[in-house]
């Protein structure tokens, strides 16, 4: 009897899909039913080959060798996952196996993990494609009622590849040729130095800003006040404060007089639903969580507890062969705290309006929403937890009816100056009955057309222009998703392309982009904001123009989508990609410029003698070996996630062994040892020594690791 191989992106869905196809036949790295053989990746187990894999000159790096433009490029077994690869391998090659059915993640990078090893293992058989947006069983008994054909999705594939080799074109050679013109780690990609570039252009309006003094002119009455307005412009202020002055010199001692007064009933929808941009936006400002922690923290909820849809999604909307199974999902997320709103939602109807179901505006994947399957909140840890509500709160949001209030506009004049104010009256609550925090109530006041009022003073405020705030991670994700503003040319042919192409990077590889500008030490935080370093700062002066611009990925992305729908061919991109690369490599070989470490210290490395460089990291600070290929680090300190036992924030470790020192920032100090004995104590002797100092190693495990220039490259073909 003839089988279908099923090859999932991950061992958890491999599981689930063998379960709901009744396959109990567990071997090695796969499971076997009557009907199926379900076997899983782990990630990309097939990736481009190094330079080296092409000629062992390229073991070394150098400049000369440059540009490396292999035609075609290779792909190579990851060696940490081969074994997989091969029992993959051998299930596809069996005989009764007479078809594949692509079951990894549904999108660019899932299709691309799928293509790889089917190709690597030479496999010629028919190929078909389960496209599910989640993983309930409901979800996978559908997508396999309606397997879609895999032709479907060639140019998917295609695009995915075309992806692939774009960077590795620009970004190694790009890497190579910056590294080794100026011997220093520079890293340097199509979209990570846009985007330290996009942060170095905010800290230059910042530093360069010249704040304005602007004045306002405030009339109090006995109950309330209003604000005078310039009458051709409604502008409430000025920076002519010479202006303001003689206003206020001829309306002192004035009665105010009511010369309109409007209200009107206006009505405001809910937010929208989350696509993963938002998401991470959001978590980053309410929880200070990085865009990473986020993405981690979803996925976890979309792969093991199936409560929400598929995460890297860059839509808000949901399709309308969604919206006859909402009841449903209301119903799994009931609990003592939405029974309210939902039992609300459900007697009054579920209306599907353009502010959330459009067909039109759903790409690969609809918006991120729970699922049908219901999880005890005790289930959850706490982050996870707040997460879920939030997606929970903003479906609820947008099932309920629209915020509905009354807005009063009041004019009136003092002589022939106008003044105006504006009342808000709510009517109905509607979704914002789910905020935390509902807005206040203001007292209404009748005013009569005609009605005088005297005023108790009016007074002249001045305040100052403020500068745009530094980036945040949610807010450096708002700016690449939409980077127009940092678009110097004025041509609105590029800007629109930008928009068309949502932005640089997509919704899955921006948290990914952000990480390794911070593993390169190009970025660091300071509290929760972002800040470019020296050597950041130094590669965009190094670095080729175009690479840092937002246009040059925003114009990839365009043609890239343009092969995912089979209008432009692959081997044309490539071509102009190979171009590129060329011109950039002669670009950087020409340059005259020289880079300068201004971090280096008095400290030797212990493996070559050169004197270190002191870095900080996401988590602290270390001392690295200026030699680039040394390679050698040293922790100075780290945050951990020890409480200070006096003011209760996060402590560092500094200091290596015993003698190392917990330091707190409202001063408190413990040797390491100490901290140890307080331990142990608190935990009424139950933690032994080895437990705490099994706490301290994983502490160090979450110390950013340092790679060289080119790692953090590869690792996006290694782990998603």
């Amino acid at each position: 009897m003839s089988k279908k191989l099923i090859l999932a992106e991950k061992p958890s869905v491999g599981k689930d899909i063998a379960k709901n196809l009744k396959c109990t036949q567990i071997g090695n790295g796969y499971i076997e039913g009557k009907h199926y053989i379900i076997t899983w990746a782990l990630g990309h187990l097939v990736t481009l080959a190094n330079p080296e894999d092409y000629d062992k000159k390229y073991s070394s790096w150098d400049l000369n060798e440059l540009p490396m433009l292999p035609n075609p490029l290779k792909t190579v077994v990851i060696k940490q996952t081969a074994k997989q690869f091969q029992t993959i391998k051998k299930q596809m090659l069996r005989k009764d196996v007479n078809g594949i059915i692509i079951a990894t993640d549904a999108g660019r990078e899932g299709e691309l993990v799928a293509r790889w090893i089917i190709e690597k293992a030479k496999v010629k058989k028919t190929i078909s494609r389960l496209w599910i947006s989640s993983v309930t069983d409901k979800a996978i008994q559908e997508g396999f009622r309606n397997l879609k054909d895999g032709r479907q999705y060639e140019g998917l594939a295609n695009s995915a590849k075309a992806r692939a080799a774009a960077d590795w074109y620009v970004g190694i050679n790009a890497t190579r040729a910056l590294t080794t013109k100026f011997n220093a780690q520079l890293s340097c990609g199509r979209v990570q130095t846009p985007t330290l570039a996009m942060v170095a252009a905010r800290e230059n309006q910042i530093k360069n800003f010249q704040p304005k003094t602007y004045f306002m002119l405030i009339a109090e009455t006995e109950k309330n006040s209003f604000q005078w307005m310039q009458e051709k412009t409604n502008q409430t202020q000025t920076f002519q404060e010479e202006k303001i002055d003689a206003i206020l010199k001829k309306c002192q001692n004035q009665p105010l007089k009511i010369t309109d007064v409007k209200t009107i009933v206006k009505k405001q929808q809910s937010p929208q639903l989350y696509d993963l941009t938002t998401l991470q936006q959001e978590a980053n400002s309410r929880f200070n969580w990085s865009a990473k922690e986020t993405l981690s923290i979803l996925q976890r909820l979309y792969e093991h507890y199936k409560i929400v849809t598929y995460p890297r999604t860059d839509s808000q909307y949901l399709s309308q062969d969604i919206v006859p199974t909402l009841k449903e999902r209301l119903e799994a997320v009931k609990t003592k705290e939405t029974s309210k709103a939902i039992t609300a939602i459900i007697k009054n109807g579920i209306y599907p309006s353009k502010h959330f179901v459009d067909n039109q505006k759903v790409t690969d994947h609809h918006a991120i929403i729970p699922t049908e399957e219901y999880v005890p909140m005790v289930s959850l840890s706490d982050k996870e937890r707040k997460l879920y509500n939030m997606i929970i709160t903003r479906f609820l949001q947008v099932l309920m009816p629209a915020f509905v209030y009354e807005e009063t506009k009041i004019l009136a004049q003092i002589g022939n100056e106008s003044f105006q104010q504006t009342t808000k009256q709510t009517v109905q609550l509607g979704w914002k009955s789910l905020q935390t925090k509902q807005e206040e109530k203001q007292k209404k006041i009748s005013f009569q057309i005609g009605d005088t009022i005297a005023v108790q003073t009016l007074k002249k405020k001045s305040n100052q222009t403020t500068p745009p705030p530094f980036f945040t991670e949610g807010t450096l994700l708002e700016a690449m998703e939409n980077p127009t503003a940092f678009i110097q040319e004025n041509d609105k042919q590029i800007k629109s392309i930008l928009q068309k192409a949502g932005g640089i990077g997509t919704v899955a590889t921006r948290a990914d982009i952000i990480e390794k500008l911070f593993h390169s030490f190009l970025i660091e935080k300071k509290g929760n904001t972002i800040h470019t370093t020296q050597k950041g700062r130094q590669l965009l002066q190094l670095a080729p123009k175009d690479l840092t611009s937002p246009a040059l990925t925003a114009a990839w992305e365009q043609q890239l989508t343009a092969i995912s729908k089979n209008q432009k061919n692959i081997n044309e991109f490539l071509e102009e990609i190979q171009q590129y690369t060329k011109s950039i490599v002669s670009e950087i070989k020409k340059s005259d410029a020289t880079f300068r470490h201004d971090n280096i210290t008095s400290t030797k490395c212990p493996s070559c003698g050169k004197l270190m460089l002191k870095v900080n990291h996401k988590k602290g600070t270390m001392l690295i070996c200026q030699d680039r290929e040394c390679n050698t680090r040293k922790t100075i300190s780290h945050t951990t996630n020890a409480r200070c036992p006096e003011c209760k924030k996060k402590m560092e470790l500094r200091g290596e062994g015993d003698g190392a020192t917990f330091a707190c920032v409202c001063g408190y100090r413990e040797k390491r040892n100490h901290f140890i004995e307080r331990r142990n104590k608190e935990k009424n002797s139950k933690a032994s020594k080895q437990d705490v100092s099994r706490y301290l190693k994983n502490q160090n495990k979450e110390q950013e690791p340092l790679n060289n220039p080119f790692a953090d490259f590869f690792n996006q073909f290694k782990s998603r």
